[in-house]
């Protein structure tokens, strides 16, 4: 999958970036656990080999559902991978029933994601969650790994991660109070899963005035600005980094999705839509920009690790924000695909798909791929091609008790959920 094969036409495009992309989880997860790898390449302080994510784990098991459905892969071996990874997490490190962001993939010890930072990760969690409940709807031919998945997500505490004054904190370690400086868990942001699968617990739930009253009534969560002839609904000026409003839809189905704050289908669109204008204006006049080549969001940069955005503009381009946009804006997404492939792909290009940045003013190119970078690369050219995905995960009982909850309607809900 590693060679250029120039001049397809757009749908076979697609479908061979996606194959090659999904090998990152396929071909480079963690042989001992199943778990996917964090990064492919890069110096951030931690051993690359066995450091696993688990978050990155949960977008992975969604892109593997692809690989399953699309025959790039036999059922029976995501299967095998899916039941390894739950082995795995049933006697890896938890708080609360609540996972770390980092663990080490041989033995499940929670490894730090930064000082201070060695206890439950209630957004990863989350991410996790939505993965793993995805491959129990996903492969009804074993029941018995959907019950033992069911167990873990009815492990989750999500409550032990609320506040006294009603927030929902992001980290937690039990044997410590609340560090100074804890971050709540406030909208708009990639963070809503952890809300939709926390109202959708029925042992241990978050309150709907958790969301409510807290994470909807942050300084960033209305916007109602417009950029270009966009108006964008929620979030942070501009928008800030793609991943904000690309995360939360990987699994739930945004498709007609409404609340009282916003129409989540309109939001996801617009917020492409915003990020693409930012780069077609181009204030800074970076190298590169253009129609076929935009797409701000967070990943690595020539000076580290950069949370990209129209306000946070360092010229570098990431694959993932364009071409994890396809669902909601595909003609504007598909000559990003067709550029980077095409035109840049003797520098970008490679055997488990585009690498993770680039930076033409700098004339860098990223060594590494991120498995939170290139499973959204998947699992959107799916959910445009067949909403697969939304399908599966938003079919499952704890996301549809979640949405219905916390006051959310769509045409998948009904009433009686």
């Amino acid at each position: 999958m590693g060679q250029l094969i120039r001049g397809l036409d757009d749908a076979a495009l697609r479908d061979r970036v996606a194959q090659a992309t999904a090998s990152y989880f396929l071909d480079w997860s963690h042989p001992a656990s199943g778990m996917a790898r964090e990064r492919s390449a890069g110096s951030f302080g931690y051993d690359v080999a066995e450091t696993v994510c688990t978050g990155g784990t949960g977008f992975g098991l969604l892109a593997q559902i692809v690989a399953a459905e699309r025959g790039w892969r036999s059922r029976r071996e995501i299967l095998d991978r899916v039941e390894r990874i739950v082995n795995f997490l049933e006697t890896a490190d938890r708080f609360d029933g609540v996972f770390p962001h980092f663990l080490d993939g041989a033995t499940g010890r929670v490894l730090p994601f930064m000082a201070g930072d060695d206890g439950g990760d209630l957004v990863e969690t989350a991410f996790l969650m939505t993965g793993l409940l995805g491959a129990a709807g996903y492969f009804i031919e074993a029941p018995e790994i959907g019950a033992r998945i069911e167990a873990l997500f009815e492990a989750v505490n999500w409550a032990a991660h609320l506040r006294a004054d009603g927030a929902v904190m992001w980290h937690r370690h039990p044997a410590r109070d609340w560090a100074p400086g804890a971050l709540p868990i406030r909208g708009w942001n990639e963070c809503l899963p952890v809300f939709v699968l926390g109202a959708g617990s029925d042992s241990h739930p978050l309150p709907a005035a958790s969301y409510h009253d807290s994470w909807a009534t942050a300084p960033a969560f209305h916007n109602g600005q417009t950029y270009g002839d966009t108006r964008l609904p929620l979030g942070p000026d501009w928008g800030g980094p793609l991943f904000l409003s690309q995360y939360p839809f990987l699994g739930i189905d945004p498709r007609g999705l409404r609340d009282a704050h916003a129409d989540y289908w309109q939001q996801a669109r617009a917020h492409a839509l915003v990020n693409r204008h930012h780069c077609l204006a181009n204030p800074q006049g970076w190298a590169g920009y253009g129609p076929n080549c935009w797409g701000l969001t967070a990943s690595d940069d020539p000076g580290g690790y950069v949370a990209h955005s129209p306000t946070e503009d360092t010229g570098t381009i990431t694959p993932t924000a364009a071409l994890g946009s396809m669902p909601f804006v595909p003609d504007e997404a598909m000559p990003v695909l067709r550029h980077l492939h095409d035109d840049l792909g003797d520098r970008l290009w490679g055997e488990a798909g585009f690498v993770d940045a680039f930076c033409p003013a700098h004339d860098w190119v990223a060594e590494s791929r991120l498995a939170i970078d290139q499973a959204p690369i998947v699992i959107g050219l799916e959910n445009l091609r067949s909403g697969l995905i939304w399908d599966v995960v938003s079919a499952r009982p704890q996301i549809r008790r979640g949405l219905a909850r916390l006051g959310f309607t769509a045409p998948y809900l009904t009433p009686s959920v």
